[in-house]
């Protein structure tokens, strides 16, 4: 398997008695099961507690990037199955301080993400919070599951993936040195001195994202994105108007992000203000901002993609070989 490309098509997945009785699934998936293993305990050695995501609630993240949220009837109340538990992670700090999900998600992307080769309409996420801590805290934690991880699969997973065609030798490199830290303002320039139109008051689009982190050896965070450009949730730097206390990390060889995250608002009355700046309406927020109001951990945290983490460790083409029943966005599949 090379490293991807963006193409105007894509591979579709074969029908589940192909895929799950192939050699590089079943490789793929036990690749997967040994990361997830391996963050876990990473995990808890560091004082984590593992929680059971929620499914379904009123509210769900708005930040999606044109993608539709799904609503469900809960006895004659419309909820939403959760396309990120990300306020649910923030109050749930109430109850430990450190704590983890692994969460599935569900997004109704749009069709043209199909040709990205890294969407999934329903995927995973290893959903992390801290209470009382940094961005630079997390992106530490982060960067010490991935490199720890990537590690341990090297030593004793190295036939799988040579099996599967994946350069070991640019694993290595990977965890070699410390990933590469970019605040959003240079890569906006980096892009655009490349040739690439990317807004300066936007998040970097799934090409720019590529083209970063394909020429780069290794992993890339980007930090400081602009105020504007993500949720209502991402605190604003106290000390620098207009910038969010934010990150994204993309894996190098041109696989783009796997993680989004940063430090929370947590202050009542600015995060009603981000709601207002951002669209939202604060009454869908109800049994959030009442907690908010009472008294929560300042946090930060993140969620990582587990199988577009999983697509760049195995060396795979499309994020679809990463799980076991893969829905495409507007493919019709079990």
């Amino acid at each position: 398997m090379s490293a991807p490309a963006i193409t105007t098509g894509t591979e579709l997945p074969p029908g589940p008695r192909e895929h799950l009785t192939s050699d590089s699934t079943r490789r793929i998936l036990r690749l997967q099961n040994s990361f997830l293993r391996h963050a876990r305990d990473f995990l808890r050695e560091a004082g984590f507690m593992e929680l059971l995501p929620p499914i379904i609630g009123p509210v769900t993240d708005p930040g999606i990037r044109g993608a539709k949220q799904v609503d469900v009837d809960f006895y004659g109340h419309r909820y939403k199955l959760m396309t990120s538990a990300f306020v649910y992670k923030q109050t749930a700090l109430l109850a430990h301080d450190r704590i983890f999900y692994v969460a599935p998600n569900v997004r109704m992307e749009p069709l043209e993400t199909c040709s990205t080769q890294r969407h999934l309409a329903e995927f995973h996420q290893l959903d992390i919070e801290m209470a009382h801590t940094s961005r630079e805290e997390v992106m530490d934690l982060a960067e010490g599951i991935i490199v720890s991880a990537t590690r341990a699969l090297i030593a004793e997973s190295q036939d799988d993936l040579v099996a599967l065609g994946r350069d070991v030798d640019a694993l290595r490199a990977m965890v070699a040195a410390p990933f590469e830290r970019l605040p959003h303002a240079d890569a906006v320039t980096r892009l655009i001195d490349g040739g690439h139109a990317q807004s300066a008051a936007a998040e970097i689009d799934w090409e720019g994202e590529r083209i970063l982190s394909d020429g780069s050896a290794r992993p890339v965070f980007l930090t400081d994105y602009p105020k504007g450009s993500r949720v209502f949730l991402e605190r604003e730097d106290s000390e620098r108007p207009r910038i969010l206390r934010t990150f994204d990390l993309l894996m190098p060889e041109g696989y783009g992000e796997v993680i989004s995250g940063g430090e929370r608002e947590s202050d009542y009355r600015r995060l009603i203000t981000r709601m207002r700046e951002t669209g939202e309406n604060p009454s869908k927020y109800g049994w959030y901002l009442d907690e908010v109001k009472k008294g929560i951990p300042p946090s930060a945290g993140f969620g990582l993609g587990i199988q577009r983490f999983t697509r760049y460790l195995v060396g795979a083409d499309y994020v679809w070989q990463a799980t076991a029943f893969p829905k495409l966005p507007g493919i019709v599949s079990p």
